[in-house]
This record gives structure tokens, C-alpha cells and sequence, in this order.
């Protein structure tokens, strides 16, 4: 077990080593290993790092159990994984890190969901995310904080939180994530690992996103590995392919062209971010020209108006959790139990109402206006997040609606571009802060660009590999 700087991990002399979700399939698929093994393996993981890092909702090991001995083959068959508690897991209660909902099973499983497990992945159980996925941090009511395994008194990011925890400590090699204004991208930004946010229906939704005014949230996964993520979408691709976006393939080496990057990292409201953030990206960006491609470094090219329509939206999610969940999510939902942040949103949105259609009206122009930047380049290159992880409580469910949205409007700065616009975009831990925690850095491409960011992603893993928790 990791203590320096008092980290966790989870990896040892199991069926599960250090292996990613690629390797460990091919083991399964050749019989030099049984899925047996390796669901066991991330089993014992889980109850050794899991009192510590507190990234997991719900349990379903004898779901698992059952599941791996169903013949399956594909990319990652029998690879053990988890499932955020945002999607319903047939006999598992879907809470979205809330005390506002009842404690009960899911009749049946999410479109997604069936596709996430199509693909021969093994769920153990629910991850950990804060209320409704509506901050960048996992620290709910419900549940309390999830810790990040590379220092324990930070936060693990959010949305996705709780996976990203369980993949950076070496319980399992990828785990679901979504993302709905950052939530795949920050959390791996600051746990070390690879989060591609995909393109607008690339993937199933998540349910209840086909109500929205403007469809902002995506699923996916969190890897460690570049592979397991190209592995995944591949997979999924041969099962469901949306006509409307050019198909990704099964992406494995670095891409041979060479691209056309531009590389900024202040905020569109102009504002710098912390000397390590800059310094991680701008050492990407040497990297980059040092493989060939060319870059040029660029202000922000995003205004700072698309950044506070975007606030003004998503307060409006919360405004609608908040007076109608019970017709939203649940009869029995009970908002006399929503958290501050929940619950300033909401009261944020009333105050802004007036102003909600034409932020609205300027969101949905955004698509054009974000795809027209892509004559000029290729990918845009930044930081993921404004500075390295909080500690936990920065921007906790204790913290005041006030101190909490000047934190994170700073913080997250960056990632919900992509989600207005319906672009994909990926996260890869390019270094660390000067106290050791990991830095991401965040690559853009325009609508249905998967493929290229991909080929990037595993020039840039091969040319700098990123160490695993406790080899830094």
C-alpha cells in the first residue's frame, strides 16, 4: 500500500498487476487467466483502499460473480469495472449523491448502461459523485468526500470522482464516467489518468438529457491507458455507430499526420492560471513541436460571455431539480434535502431568469462559432483546470453558495466549452504540481474528432508514459 505523501494503491501480486483493461482481456481471451480471477483480484483491491478512498456507493460483487461466467469476447471481455451512480444498474438504487432520493432498486438497467457492459466489461458496484454532478468535486451529503489515491487530503475532482479514484489507485483498469460540463475530464485531470469526453451522441445518453434544451452531457470512460480508452469506444463502435459522426475504428499507434495546435492557458474571462498549470501545458506544447507538430501560442479564443451563459444554464438544471424532482426523478424525491450548492443554483438561476433566453439563444450558436476556430487548427491545447487539486472542503458541500462559485467559476475554466458545443476533447496527466499531484493538460478537436485526438494521445503516452500512483 502507497503512503508517501499519503497516497494509496492498491496494486500487487495479483491476476490484475499493473495490466490495463487491453492486456488483461487478451490474458482472459487466451486462457492464461480466468475472468474469475481478475473480478476477485479487483474484489480484494476494493476492500483494501476503498475504507480510504470512500469512492464507492453501492456494492454488486455477486452481480459480478454471475456476470463474468456469461461467455463474452471483444476488446475488454471480462475486465472488472465500475459504474457511476448516475445510471440505473438493474437491482441497485441510483442515488446521484443525494440525499433528496429514496433508496431504491432500479428496475432495469439504462440504454447506456446495457452498452457499457455489451462490451464484456464486469461491473463490481456504483461510484461516488457529488450532488446531482453539479461541482467539481466528489464530496456529497450522502456520502462524504471522496479522497484522491495521490494524496489523500485532496479532492479526486468531479464528477466522476468516485471512478477515477478507483481506476488511479489500481482497483480496475477503466471505469464510466460522464460528462456534463468537465466531470470526465476534471476528475482525470487530477487523479493521472486519460479522460476523452466524446461527442455529442457518440455514445447512449444519459437518461433524460433528450429533454434538454441544449444536450450538454455525454458518457464515457476513465482509463489509465490511452488503449483501454480507443479499446472502449472501439468496441462499443461495433455495436452501435451513429450515422451522423465518421467512425473512430480501433485507434493503436500515433496518427501520422502532424497537426496544427494552438496552445493557450488563460480563461476566457482572461484570467491566468496557477504557475503550475501554465508551466505543465507549456511543456506540452515544447513536446508537441518536438515530435514535429506545429504550434502556436494564442490568447483564449472562447469569450467570457459563452462561459457565463453556461453558469446561467446549468443553474437552471439545478432551478429544475430543485422544483420539480418529484416529477423529474422520483415522486418520493425531498428537496428540503438538497445541499447549498444545489440550492444556491437554483436561487442563482431565479435572480439571472430574464436574461435565460437569450443566454440560451447564444449557446446554440455556439456550435458554429466553436467549429469555425478549427479552420485555423487542428487541436486546441490548454490546461484542464486553472490550478492542481483543491484539498478537500475547497469547494465542499459545507462551503457557502458565495465561496464556492468564485472557487469553481476560476477552477473550471476550460472544460465546458466542448460540452456547448458538442466536441470531443481529452485529459492527459502531462505532470505534476510542485507538491506532487497530478496535472492534466486538455486537447480540443472539432465535432466527431475522436480518432485524432486519440492518435495524439498515444503519441504524447509514448513519447513521456505517466507513472502510476507511488512511481512518481
Amino acid at each position: 500500500m502507497y503512503s508517501e505523501k499519503k497516497g494509496i494503491s492498491a496494486y500487487g501480486d495479483d491476476a490484475l498487476g499493473t495490466k490495463d483493461g487491453v492486456e488483461l482481456a487478451a490474458l482472459v481471451a487466451a486462457g492464461e487467466i480466468q475472468a474469475s480471477e481478475a473480478v476477485e483480484a479487483a474484489i480484494a483491491r476494493v476492500r483494501k483502499v476503498n475504507p480510504a478512498l470512500n469512492a464507492i456507493v453501492t456494492e454488486t460483487f455477486e452481480q459480478a460473480r454471475s456476470q463474468h461466467k456469461i461467455p463474452a469476447a471483444g476488446l475488454l471481455a471480462g475486465v472488472p469495472s465500475f459504474i457511476k451512480d448516475n445510471e440505473h444498474v438493474k437491482g441497485a438504487p441510483t442515488l446521484i449523491g443525494t440525499r433528496a432520493l429514496p433508496r431504491k432498486p432500479a428496475d432495469v438497467s439504462s440504454r447506456f448502461v446495457e452498452q457499457f457492459l455489451s462490451v464484456g466489461l464486469v461491473s463490481l458496484g456504483k461510484t461516488t459523485l457529488p450532488e446531482f454532478g453539479l461541482t467539481a468535486t466528489t464530496e456529497s451529503l450522502v456520502t462524504g468526500p471522496t479522497h484522491n489515491p495521490w494524496n489523500l487530503d485532496y479532492s479526486a475532482g468531479g464528477s466522476s470522482g468516485g471512478s477515477a479514484a478507483l481506476v488511479a489507485a489500481g482497483v480496475v483498469p477503466l471505469a464510466h464516467g460522464n460528462d456534463g460540463g468537465g466531470s470526465i475530464r476534471i476528475p482525470a485531470a487530477c487523479c493521472g489518468l486519460v479522460g476523452l469526453k466524446p461527442s455529442r451522441g457518440r455514445l447512449a445518453d444519459v437518461e433524460g438529457t433528450e429533454k434538454m434544451l441544449i444536450h450538454i452531457v455525454c458518457n464515457g470512460v476513465i482509463s489509465r491507458s490511452v488503449r483501454d480508452t480507443a479499446a472502449f469506444y472501439a468496441a462499443v463502435e461495433k455495436n452501435y455507430h451513429n450515422p451522423d459522426l465518421p467512425e473512430i475504428g480501433l485507434v493503436q499507434h500515433p496518427g501520422k499526420n502532424r497537426l496544427r495546435i494552438g496552445l493557450f492557458t488563460d480563461t476566457p474571462h482572461k484570467t491566468s492560471s496557477h504557475t503550475d498549470s501554465v508551466e505543465v501545458t507549456a511543456n506540452t506544447g515544447k513536446l508537441c513541436e518536438d515530435l514535429g507538430h506545429n504550434v502556436e501560442k494564442i490568447s483564449c479564443p472562447f469569450k467570457a460571455q459563452i462561459m457565463d451563459d453556461f453558469i446561467i444554464y446549468w443553474g437552471m438544471l439545478a432551478f429544475f431539480i430543485h422544483h420539480f424532482g418529484k416529477m423529474i426523478l422520483d415522486p418520493e424525491f425531498d428537496k428540503k434535502q438538497l445541499e447549498i450548492w444545489t440550492l444556491g443554483l437554483s436561487r442563482f438561476f431565479r435572480k439571472k431568469f430574464l436574461k435565460a433566453p437569450f443566454s440560451i439563444r447564444r449557446l446554440k450558436k455556439f456550435s458554429k462559432q466553436y467549429e469555425n476556430i478549427f479552420s485555423d487548427y487542428d487541436i486546441l491545447l490548454s490546461p484542464t483546470l486553472s490550478h492542481a487539486p483543491p484539498k478537500i472542503g475547497h469547494i465542499g458541500p459545507e462551503v457557502s453558495f458565495e465561496t464556492h462559485f468564485e472557487r469553481i467559476r476560476q477552477y473550471v475554466a476550460f472544460t465546458p466549452l466542448q460540452n456547448t458545443a458538442g466536441a470531443p476533447a481529452i485529459s492527459l496527466p502531462m505532470g505534476f504540481s510542485r507538491n506532487g499531484l497530478p496535472i492534466g493538460v486538455h486537447f480540443a478537436a472539432a465535432y466527431g474528432q475522436e480518432k485524432r485526438l486519440l492518435e495524439l494521445a498515444f503519441e504524447l503516452e509514448e513519447a513521456r508514459p505517466w507513472p502510476l500512483v507511488g512511481q512518481q
